[in-house]
């Protein structure tokens, strides 16, 4: 059993839903990022998600794009990242994912990515790009180390695709709210329920959903039918703002934001 697995386990037997933020590794530098990992557990997340950038957008929109150039301008380096997880996991008490493109597991090797990111603390792998029909391989090899893999269905996804994408997936399902980029929205589409519910009952992985997540009537919106919620931008955007306001304080309105979102999931 995973450390993911463990998780939603546990989150289960209490009743609780899981508070996922997403934070770019390296933006506006590896010891921040640090900080800000410790202050999202503290107020309360279940797990955590850790952007390893990337030159090319999946899916992200201008708030992760942004965050994303700056760390590589900085010609930050997978390894230093990973060097750095090593440090940061063994002081949360929750696990972290990486979201990562599958262009970059490729070129290290898939056994050797999932080796390295588990020695540092990596609990599994988001891989946007990566393919249900191209994903055997390193589904077989997630499988055996017990590192999960955790893959994304879209509203456009056939509910066929849908359910092959459910057996090849583990620790949990990820479920995009809407059609596009990540960004934190006004509104998110009410028919989101209802494909989250159709999924429900039809696998036994938990569905996290993410995109769009912002406010706090979103996750009441959301948080009856998810498993877990997980909210990026909102986070990115206050983290591009440390030169601005300092580090105490982007740390503090975290914190908050975090407060805010986690007590109107449980509400």
């Amino acid at each position: 059993m995973s450390a993911i697995d463990t998780t939603f386990e546990t989150l289960r037997s209490q009743g609780k839903k899981a508070f996922m933020p997403f934070v770019t590794a390296g933006d506006p530098n590896l010891e921040f990022t640090g900080k800000v990992l410790r202050k999202l557990v503290e107020h309360g997340a279940s797990l955590c998600e850790l952007g390893i950038p990337y030159s090319d957008p999946i899916a992200d929109g201008p708030v992760i794009q942004a965050s994303y150039t700056r760390v590589l301008d900085q010609k930050q380096k997978l390894a230093n990242i990973l060097d750095a997880a090593n440090t940061w996991t063994a002081q949360l008490s929750a696990p972290v994912v990486s979201m990562v493109s599958y262009s970059i597991i490729h070129r290290q090797g898939l056994e050797n990515y999932v080796m390295r990111a588990k020695a540092d603390g990596i609990a599994g792998a988001i891989v946007p790009d990566l393919l249900v029909e191209e994903s055997a391989a390193f589904s077989e090899i997630c499988q055996r180390e017990d590192f999960s893999l955790i893959q994304l269905v879209t509203p456009t996804t056939s509910r066929d695709r849908a359910l092959q994408i459910c057996e090849t997936s583990t620790g949990f399902l990820y479920f995009v709210s809407v059609t596009g980029i990540t960004g934190e929205r006004t509104e998110l589409p009410p028919e989101v329920v209802d494909q989250v519910g159709w999924l429900k009952e039809r696998t036994d992985l938990p569905i996290c959903i993410g995109f769009g997540i912002s406010k706090p009537e979103h996750v009441k919106m959301l948080s009856p039918v998810a498993d877990g919620l997980i909210v990026g931008s909102a986070i990115v955007r206050k983290i591009a703002e440390v030169e601005e306001k300092g580090e105490d304080t982007v740390l503090t309105e975290i914190g908050t934001l975090v407060d805010e979102l986690i007590s109107a999931m449980n509400a």
